[in-house]
């Protein structure tokens, strides 16, 4: 027994609200919209002691045309045949809805041995929980009257949950992974270049822009490598975000990549760089984050000449200047084309991220540069640098010691950090070079 908890239900019962109550976390997007969630969500949480997983999943909507729903039902099915304890959620505000006894019925056919927990939520007060005795009639034995806003009766559904798991097993120690985010703007083929890497519909992908909400987190482990993979909603201009599902996940989105420790930012190859990539990558810059392009759809494209990749590699460059020191990859999430070259190569910058240079080695390469090429004098006054180190960071810092620090300029910063990177190999991560006094 791998001890996870699947949350399932009609749309708009409140899943994701007790999957943010249950993890601890404001993880998964809450709205008054129905189909908000679309795409699996895990999350971590404890209770007595006991660790399990929860999975949030869509709302299950039967015998619907729309393209989200079959494929959310979909991911609903694939959470309910992986999970030990199955959550099923209904609004006992509401009442019992025909979408309830389509659902019910469906999970008595799925699980024959799994137990299946009802819960009926927004029981806000003990008036409205006693309602919930009307839905012994979906023959899935007795009702949890909880509140996900406020809480209650949540320990008691929680005492029963950890109840129903083996005692034996315990869950793996969270381990602290590389964190690769996969960014761009809407239907530049994230999701699927994220199902690409896995081998499976880990994600949904539709032709419809912002298919993706939520931040999604899926651990690979394949070929010798173990990271999380992040995908990501698109980010749109400011001004073109119109309802409010749409901001939170631009908001998720920006918080993934503030916690990534390496940026997969894929550009369609059929457009070419807007100035909404430059954004989308400036913010991956400015946050220090290793950098790895992936100009998607390259099978779209008739020209593939190495005039035509160069004239595609300096564009990009270009826009990006003066940060031009990363690696960019020509790839097709559909035909699988370089794909795990991508994934080597964020594996590579994510090591060097971590590299420290011994400080007599830094000076001995980078004081005579200096001596060669000093900082241009300013008002007759000459600038002397005669020591530098590697400070002790996250992201790789530098600090050069100089008698007038104020007096060192922009180009010179610039220099100095041409030279670190002709001398070591800092390709695809942002570095920061400071002038102190000595």
């Amino acid at each position: 027994m791998s001890r996870l908890v699947a949350i399932v239900g009609r749309p708009n019962v409140g899943k994701s609200t007790l999957f943010n109550r249950l993890v601890g976390t404001r993880q998964a997007i809450v709205n008054d919209e129905a189909g908000t969630t679309r795409d699996r969500q895990y999350g971590r949480s404890e209770w007595a002691g006991v660790e399990f997983s929860v999975v949030d999943t869509g709302g299950w909507v039967k015998a619907s045309d729309d393209i989200f729903e079959s494929e959310i039902n979909r991911q609903v099915i694939i959470a309910v045949e992986e999970a030990d304890v199955i959550l099923f959620v209904v609004d006992v505000a509401e009442g019992i809805h025909d979408l309830d006894k389509e659902a019910a019925h469906t999970l008595r056919q799925l699980n024959h041995n799994k137990p299946v927990i009802l819960v009926t939520n927004k029981a806000d007060n003990y008036q409205i929980g006693y309602q919930s005795a009307e839905f012994y009639s979906l023959g899935l034995g007795d009702p949890f009257p909880i509140s996900s806003i406020n809480g209650s009766g949540t320990g008691e559904l929680l005492d029963k949950v950890i109840s129903l798991f083996d005692k034996d097993t315990q869950l793996p120690n969270e381990v602290i992974l590389p964190r690769f985010a996969v960014i761009g703007r809407p239907n530049a083929g994230k999701s699927s270049l994220v199902n690409a890497f896995l081998n499976e519909e880990r994600n949904i992908v539709t032709d419809v822009a912002g298919t993706t909400r939520d931040a999604i987190y899926t651990e690979y482990n394949k070929f010798g490598l173990n990271f999380y993979l992040v995908d990501t909603a698109g980010i749109r201009k400011k001004g073109k975000v119109t309802d409010d599902p749409e901001y939170y996940s631009v908001i998720r989105a920006i918080r993934a990549i503030e916690n990534c420790d390496v940026a997969i930012a894929l550009i369609e190859a059929t457009r070419g760089i807007e100035s909404q990539d430059v954004n989308i990558l400036s913010l991956a810059l400015k946050n220090s984050k290793g950098l790895v392009v992936c100009v998607n759809k390259w099978d779209l494209v008739e020209d593939k000449s190495n005039q035509a990749i160069a004239h595609f590699e300096n564009a990009i460059r270009q826009r990006l200047a003066p940060f031009t020191d990363f690696p960019i990859v020509f790839i097709s999430a559909l035909t699988k084309q370089r794909i795990f070259k991508v994934l080597e190569i964020a594996n590579d910058i994510y090591k060097r991220r971590s590299q420290r240079i011994p400080t007599h080695e830094f000076n001995k390469v980078m004081l005579p540069l200096i001596e060669q090429t000093p900082p241009p004098s300013i008002k007759g006054k000459y600038i002397k640098i005669k020591f530098a180190t590697q400070l002790p960071t996250a992201v790789p810092t530098f600090a050069f010691y100089a008698n007038l620090p104020q007096w060192v300029k922009e180009p010179y910063r610039r220099f100095l950090e041409n030279k670190i990177r002709e001398n070591w190999n800092f390709t695809g991560i942002p570095i920061n070079v400071f002038i102190r006094e000595k």
